[in-house]
């Protein structure tokens, strides 16, 4: 499944997401997940400075944790959205 597809709500499955009251659109997904990745980087490059004290280095680390983290939380909580467990 492409990442646009996934974003627009394009249908890919036989239920669409009007009709499933329980899911999230990917769209919310996203923005949620950039939500807390500004956080959690903010987080990330207040450490990275205080253990190095490199502004460079830490704002590197933190922009790498940024993208990695962001992509990691979307298909986790994608995948989080597919269980019927605690719905």
């Amino acid at each position: 499944m492409f990442l646009s597809q996934i974003i627009f709500n394009k249908k890919t499955h036989s239920k669409d997401f009007e009709e499933d009251n329980t899911s999230e659109r990917p769209l919310r997904s996203v923005i949620k997940a950039c939500s807390w990745r500004l956080i959690g980087t903010l987080d990330t490059l207040i450490v990275s400075y205080v253990l190095t004290g490199e502004i460079g280095l830490a704002t590197t680390i933190a922009s790498v944790d940024f993208i990695t983290k962001l992509v990691l939380y979307f298909f986790h909580e994608r995948a989080w959205n597919k269980l019927k467990w605690g719905k």
